[in-house]
C-alpha cells in the first residue's frame, strides 16, 4: 500500500515539473488565417458574328424574248435587311418576282445588303430584235399594148380651114406626140403608126381627099424631123368620110379638119 502511494506521488510530482516548464516557455504566435479566395467573374460569351447576306436564285424566266413581249424575274435572298434591283426595279422583299419588259438587252443587278455585308448577283434578259417587215410587194406592172398607149395619149393635130401646115398649137401637140412615139418604138420594135388626114365637109370628095393626104404627110415630115424613122410611120387620107361631128357650124367643122393617129395593121 505504501509503495502505491509512493509511485502516484512521484507521478503527480513529474506531471506539475513538466508542466511548470512548459509555463516557462515563450509564446509562440498563430498563423495568420489564409486570405479569402475571391473569384474573378467569367467573361461573357461573344456574341455571335451576324450571318451575311445571300442569295439563293435570282433568274429571269424566259432569258430571251422578242422585243415586245415581258420576262419574269424571281429572286430569293437570306440574312438580308436591304434589298433592291437596278434598272428602275427598285427595293424589293426578300422572296419576290416582277416582270420586266426591257426594249432591249437589259442586266438586272440584285443587290442584298445586311449587318454580315453586301453580296450583288445579276441576270441578263436577251431581246431579240423583230426581223425586219417583208419588203412591200411589187406593184403590179401593169403592161398596155402599144396600140392601147397610143390611143390613151396621142393627140389629135388639128388645122385651119383649107390648111395642111402646122399651126402653132398643132406644133406642140405634135411634138409631144413624137415623144410618144419614140417610147412606143423602143418598146416595140415592130410597132408601126398610120397618120389619118381628114377634113370637113365642105368641099368635093376629091379635093378633101388630096387635102387630107396633104395634111397626113405635113405631120410625118414633122416626126421625122424629130428623129422618127419614116419607115414606121405611114398616111393616109379619108378626106371627109370620116367625121367626128355633123354639125353645119365652125366648131365642128374645126373637130372635123384633122390628123389623127391609128396604130398600124
Amino acid at each position: 500500500m505504501r509503495m502505491k502511494m509512493r509511485t502516484l506521488s512521484a507521478a503527480v510530482f513529474a506531471a506539475t515539473l513538466f508542466l511548470a516548464a512548459a509555463g516557462c516557455k515563450k509564446k509562440v504566435a498563430a498563423a495568420p488565417p489564409p486570405p479569402p479566395v475571391v473569384e474573378t467573374p467569367k467573361p461573357p460569351p461573344p456574341e455571335p458574328k451576324p450571318q451575311p447576306p445571300r442569295i439563293d436564285t435570282f433568274a429571269a424566266e424566259p432569258a430571251t424574248i422578242e422585243r415586245g413581249q415581258s420576262s419574269t424575274l424571281r429572286w430569293s435572298i437570306a440574312s438580308a435587311t436591304n434589298m433592291s434591283i437596278d434598272q428602275g426595279v427598285g427595293a424589293v422583299q426578300a422572296n419576290g418576282s416582277r416582270q420586266v419588259t426591257p426594249n432591249g438587252s437589259t442586266t438586272y443587278t440584285l443587290t442584298a445588303s445586311g449587318a454580315g455585308g453586301t453580296v450583288t448577283r445579276s441576270v441578263t434578259v436577251n431581246v431579240n430584235a423583230p426581223p425586219p417587215p417583208p419588203p412591200p410587194a411589187p406593184k403590179p406592172v401593169v403592161t398596155i399594148s402599144s396600140a392601147d398607149m397610143l390611143t390613151r395619149e396621142a393627140q389629135d393635130i388639128f388645122f385651119d380651114y383649107d390648111m395642111s401646115d402646122l399651126r402653132a398649137d398643132a406644133q406642140r401637140a405634135a411634138t409631144a406626140n413624137a415623144e410618144l412615139l419614140k417610147r412606143i418604138f423602143a418598146q416595140d420594135s415592130n410597132f408601126t403608126v398610120i397618120i389619118e388626114g381628114h377634113c370637113d365637109e365642105r368641099g368635093s370628095a376629091e379635093y378633101n381627099l388630096g387635102l387630107g393626104d396633104r395634111r397626113a404627110t405635113s405631120l410625118k415630115e414633122f416626126y421625122v424631123q424629130q428623129g422618127l424613122p419614116a419607115e414606121r410611120i405611114r398616111t393616109i387620107s379619108y378626106g371627109k368620110e370620116r367625121p367626128q361631128c355633123t354639125d353645119a357650124n365652125e366648131a365642128c367643122y374645126q373637130r372635123n379638119r384633122r390628123d389623127h393617129m391609128a396604130a398600124g395593121q
